[in-house]
């Protein structure tokens, strides 16, 4: 399930930089992967029923801290002038050699 709702918040799943028809990009740039998968929370928010102008909270996992300089101005591009909550975790490793997974709570409708 990408997302569930309740209690008029969605809470989406880890979003990796997955094509749509589920082909891996690993082997991609980082900032490459990071716009990818900010594409794939838009589609879950969308089929959510919400939208990024409606979230409230990201957390984003990102394979080690040395890629939060290529990290910040994406994410800042993708909200514009919306600022949710952010949480940025350093980890040694993400599924399927990924470098960045992000997870989102939005605002239902």
């Amino acid at each position: 399930m990408p997302a569930i709702s309740h209690a008029g918040l969605v809470f989406t799943s880890g979003q990796l930089p997955r094509l749509p028809d589920g082909t891996h990009t690993a082997d991609r740039s980082f900032e490459e992967q990071v716009r990818l998968t900010l594409d794939n929370l838009d589609r879950v928010l969308t089929l959510a029923g919400t939208s990024r102008n409606r979230v409230l909270h990201v957390t984003a996992f990102l394979v080690g801290i040395d890629h939060w300089e290529a990290f910040n101005p994406i994410y800042a591009e993708y909200f514009g002038d919306w600022r949710p909550t952010r949480t940025v975790v350093p980890v040694p490793a993400l599924h399927f050699g990924y470098l960045v997974e992000i997870e989102a709570i939005a605002a239902a409708g």
